[in-house]
């Protein structure tokens, strides 16, 4: 049997978190979409892409609303009722299951496109990391869209600087790209493009790695 471990960004999304969640700042929620538009242009239209962790759906109705075939999964029961509800309120019918990412019980390759958005900052060792990874590129038939967060950014180092001076540690946990690589070729993925929300200023990247033929 499997060992799963869990760990804080896996199990604090009940009711309240996911509510406190769903609602991002306007202008966060812009530029995130805009950044996931960029690498979408490298996705075609006619993909079956899943969403995980779709969480309350923003990222599922921003796809679907361009064409996509979007379906979502999501550990959390809680994040998968507001996103039904989401998708319901701008009239799209998308696929939600409940998921857990170490374990997904998808068929290998059944989706073309993965994009697992906001979510690998939360993985606090290699080992979870690299889990996350295989289960997502054993479901994925030919791409994956990961964001992660980089340790080379302003906002990155303002947070080890306030740990050094005796502040609370983050549970935000950064990994730079050179490691996120690895694990996708140890799957017999490679990288395709890279983009940051914002170079040396905020943490967030984007990037899609596509299975080698």
């Amino acid at each position: 049997m499997q060992t799963v471990i869990d760990y804080r960004g896996k199990t604090k999304y009940d009711v309240s978190t996911a509510l406190a969640y769903k609602d991002r700042p306007a202008r966060q929620q812009f530029a995130e979409m805009a950044l996931l538009d960029q690498v979408f242009t490298l996705v075609a239209k006619s993909r079956r892409v899943l969403d995980l962790p779709c969480g309350g759906g923003r990222v599922s109705v921003h796809l679907a609303r361009q064409g996509y075939q979007v379906s979502g999964a999501d550990h959390s029961v809680a994040m998968l009722q507001i996103a039904r509800q989401g998708l319901a309120d701008n009239g799209l019918d998308c696929r939600l299951e409940e998921q857990d990412i170490e374990q997904l019980t998808y068929a290998d390759g059944q989706f073309d496109t993965i994009v697992c958005f906001r979510l690998f900052h939360h993985f606090p060792t290699p080992s979870i990391r690299q889990k996350a990874v295989s289960e997502l590129c054993r479901v994925a038939g030919s791409q994956v869209v990961l964001s992660y967060s980089s340790p080379f950014s302003a906002s990155s180092f303002a947070r080890r600087l306030r740990v050094l001076c005796g502040g609370r540690r983050s549970q935000k946990f950064t990994t730079p790209l050179g490691e996120v690589e690895t694990y996708f070729r140890t799957q017999g993925f490679r990288l395709v493009k890279d983009i940051a929300r914002s170079p040396f200023f905020h943490t967030l990247h984007l990037a899609l790695f596509e299975r080698v033929q």
